[in-house]
């Protein structure tokens, strides 16, 4: 990650001589190789009632030139201790009972004071942040700042602070970087689909008239976590009305189930689903699942570099059209540190994605080591719902399957 990172970072970067710095959970990860569950979660008001619901902010400081600095919570730095960035910078006191010594010394004990013997030298992330770029003579610096989210308190005390520096919304640079992945990234992503489709076969499996579909999502979860990742999602339609995550439905001989399932493995998503069909499927409602077949393949078909995301779903579309389904979106979504990365294969929105430091056309060319699904989902209310969703990795002449996920054919339990 961190090679492919700072590979794209400096090149996009050396044209407009930004020097960016990030603070979404997402990107610091992508950039530091940190990560904390509670980055994302915890809010101002959860220690200090009635103060705002501004997240704790973590930064990740990436000059063109020199060490990059990540500046973190004094209790949460022990989980930075192995990461690549080694100047850590943290704030405030830590809170620890030092009233005993230590029984013996090992290299983390040696980090963790070294990194704190400082911290009382920064009263807040901010504070903490606007000394990394001091210290690395960036007073006077274009400086690229994630601002999506970020309180306007902290561009102000940044900008107080110092006066001299240039500051511009770095927000969706940062997204267009992460669309290309590393040979890490894919690995992680390869690990992340193999956990979900074995969980999954695993859960679908178990499917019998009377069983609550509730038991299957159980099931998924515990072989998820079993595999060393994290439950992400299983969603599924109940009689063709969309789209339910909470529904305690009794399963019927007669059940057709749109199904869409994914787990987080070392940070990174998967996301996929297909058709559990409680018995083979009548005529009609089969005439509707080869059309899916057929619309995926035909985007699958079009997929190779610098085709437009739109060219691709344009060709999806008019796959089921011809077979006069009218009422349904096929898609695509690229895969990452978040569940919907860049590109998003839709028809052409005619908007840009756009900052202070890019502005590019939202209809994305596609580009080789790129990892994004494709999805077609039907509903039909009263009978039921209709799903083939599959990853693939863009190659220099087409595109491969991430992992073999079988979609040929509604999954039968009984049948695999």
């Amino acid at each position: 990650m961190r090679r492919r990172g700072e590979a794209q970072l400096h090149h996009v970067s050396n044209a407009g001589r930004y020097r960016p710095f990030v603070s979404s959970p997402a990107n610091v990860t992508y950039f530091s190789d940190y990560h904390c569950w509670i980055d994302s979660v915890f809010k101002e008001y959860m220690m200090r009632p009635g103060a705002s619901s501004d997240r704790m902010y973590t930064y990740v400081v990436l000059p063109l030139h020199g060490e990059p600095a990540l500046v973190i919570d004094p209790l949460l730095a022990v989980n930075a201790t192995d990461v690549w960035v080694q100047d850590l910078q943290v704030h405030g006191k830590p809170g620890l009972h030092e009233a005993m010594a230590p029984v013996s010394t090992t290299d983390v004990d040696r980090r963790m004071r070294t990194v704190l013997e400082k911290s009382e030298s920064n009263s807040t992330s901010t504070g903490a942040l606007i000394n990394a770029l001091k210290a690395r003579g960036l007073k006077a610096a274009r400086i690229g700042l994630e601002m999506e989210g970020l309180p306007a308190h902290v561009s102000s005390e940044i900008r107080e602070a110092l006066p001299q520096i240039t500051m511009a919304d770095c927000t969706n640079l940062m997204r267009l970087i992460r669309m290309v992945k590393s040979k890490e990234e894919i690995s992680r992503l390869t690990r992340a689909a193999q956990i979900a489709e074995q969980a999954a076969v695993e859960a679908l499996s178990l499917a019998r008239s009377g069983v609550s579909i509730a038991d299957l999502v159980q099931h998924y979860r515990a072989q998820v976590a079993g595999a060393g990742a994290d439950f992400e999602h299983f969603a599924y339609s109940v009689r063709g009305w969309g789209i339910s995550v909470e529904s305690n439905y009794q399963l019927t001989d007669a059940d057709v189930l749109y199904v869409d399932y994914g787990c987080i493995y070392n940070h990174y998503y998967s996301d996929t689903g297909t058709t559990l069909a409680m018995r083979d499927p009548k005529a009609d409602v089969a005439d509707i699942f080869t059309a899916l077949r057929e619309c995926m393949d035909a985007g699958i078909a079009a997929i190779r570099p610098g085709v437009k995301v739109s060219g691709v779903q344009q060709v999806m579309q008019a796959t089921l059209g011809q077979r006069g389904i009218k009422d349904a979106l096929p898609h695509g979504h690229g895969l990452g540190l978040e569940v919907r990365d860049y590109p998003i294969l839709v028809p052409d929105t005619q908007l840009r994605i756009r900052d202070d430091c890019v502005d590019e056309a939202s209809d994305l060319p596609l580009e080789v080591d790129m990892v994004f699904n494709l999805e077609a989902p039907v509903f039909i209310p009263g009978i039921g719902g209709l799903h083939i969703e599959q990853t693939f990795v863009v190659t220099a002449d087409g595109c491969r399957p991430l992992v073999e996920q079988k979609r040929d054919f509604p999954f039968v339990p009984g049948e695999g």
